[in-house]
């Protein structure tokens, strides 16, 4: 039996993990600049492989994965890893990390709208109210111009974030079958595993161009800490926090990820921060707020 973690330190485990994704969503931006997409997608996820090698094994009480599971581990993998990562790192090299904080903020609410298309699950009045909040923010994106932003990009880059949104929205759904089935080390080892082979080609063809003396020491510690905060730490994190506490209690916590995508990208990046960005980080803010801290029925991942 795994001891029990005092509430404190549950709760402390939870907005961790989400602080630590909306980082790397914020910190990706300097990586692209310095190392391809696909290349990038790959390096990450062969430095997960590494750190979870550990994870792969089947446990004695779990039992032999059936066709129906490994079906479902490659689906989950392909838009939760392989289409999530390639939406997101292509989006943040056109936008801001401040904008795409934002955007990622509207996931509880198409977590919601999609298990109520998929998995016909109730959705209530507040949390259609918390997708309006999440479409709303996302119009000032697209409509205004903030400063710092080329408009010829940033749209396209918006729309690419929010299409990794879509990807982890359907993650967690999946996900929710999974978990039924395999424990969530196993998982993550198994989905992130597939997100490596299914980049490996396009991330050997850039990698044979491309020029890895150029690369400083402080981008391999980067990538370093994108691909083990990515990979392993918010997952564990995630996981450790949620065995603790009530599975209604954790969406309360991606409310951090939005507000660490903007401290970093305003105070690490040097992005800039007004008006426009005030009201949509507002209304992302209320609308993770509406879709997971009432919830009796919320599910975090």
């Amino acid at each position: 039996m795994t001891p029990a973690l005092p509430r404190w330190l549950a709760c402390a485990c939870l907005a961790l993990s989400m602080s630590l994704v909306g980082s790397y969503v914020a910190l990706s931006k300097p990586l692209v600049a310095a190392i391809p997409v696909f290349l990038l997608a790959w390096l990450r996820f062969g430095i997960g492989a590494l750190a979870m090698l550990h994870w792969l094994p089947r446990p004695s009480n779990e039992r032999p994965l059936q066709a129906g599971t490994r079906r479902l581990l490659f689906l989950e993998s392909f838009l939760g890893n392989f289409l999530f990562s390639i939406c997101m790192l292509f989006g943040v090299s056109m936008t801001s990390a401040v904008s795409a904080g934002v955007i990622m903020a509207s996931i509880p609410a198409v977590v919601a709208v999609m298990s109520w298309a998929f998995l016909r699950e109730r959705v209530a009045p507040r949390v259609w109210a918390a997708v309006a909040c999440a479409v709303g923010g996302i119009a000032l994106l697209a409509f205004g111009k903030p400063p710092g932003e080329t408009g010829d990009t940033a749209w396209l880059g918006n729309v690419l974030v929010f299409g990794a949104v879509l990807c982890e929205a359907a993650y967690a759904v999946i996900g929710k079958k999974l978990t039924g089935a395999l424990g969530p080390r196993r998982i993550s080892a198994i989905v992130n595993l597939w997100g490596l082979l299914l980049v490996t080609p396009f991330g050997l063809w850039q990698a044979t161009s491309f020029d890895f003396s150029a690369l400083t020491a402080p981008t391999w510690l980067l990538l370093l800490f994108y691909s083990l905060a990515a990979s392993v730490w918010s997952v564990w994190l995630w996981m450790t926090g949620l065995r603790h506490l009530p599975a209604a209690l954790g969406g309360v916590f991606t409310v951090m990820l939005p507000v660490s995508a903007a401290l970093v990208g305003v105070l690490v990046l040097g992005e800039p921060f007004g008006g426009l960005q005030a009201a949509a980080f507002a209304l992302a803010l209320a609308g993770v707020l509406l879709a997971t801290l009432p919830s009796g029925s919320a599910d975090g991942r």
